[in-house]
């Protein structure tokens, strides 16, 4: 299992940005695809983005399209999530988690590590 820790969310208005990151221990991420997911009050963790193990290939949820940049850098052992443009529905806690590829469903269930969550709350 890979180690996950998450950081950068907060308090922030509509219209804001965030950085989020998450740093692996335990293992290299560099043989892993890795994602972000997230969870809404009420709601079920859903899919916002992943990235393959070289970075050259990105998928994103429709929601976040466009507004959210996965990126990693394995010499890090980081991967982020920039998210601009933010909007009140964009409230959740966030989840970094690794996969062994980068299909959303197979590493929301069969995940190779998940972090502990880092709250953004978007809100005027």
């Amino acid at each position: 299992q890979v180690q996950l820790v998450e950081s950068g969310g907060r308090y922030v208005q509509p219209g804001d940005s965030l950085r989020l990151s998450c740093v692996a221990s335990g293992r290299t991420i560099s043989s892993y695809a890795m994602g972000w997911f997230r969870q809404g009050p009420g709601k079920e963790r859903e899919f916002v983005a992943t990235i393959s193990w070289s970075g050259g290939n990105t998928y994103y949820a429709d929601s976040v399209k466009g507004r959210f940049t996965i990126s990693r850098d394995n010499a890090k052992n980081t991967v982020y999530l920039q998210m601009n443009s933010l909007k009140p529905e964009d409230t959740a806690v966030y989840y970094c988690a690794a996969g062994h590829n980068t299909n959303p469903l197979e590493m929301l269930y069969t995940p190779a590590g998940w972090g502990q969550g880092t709250q953004v709350t978007v809100s005027s």
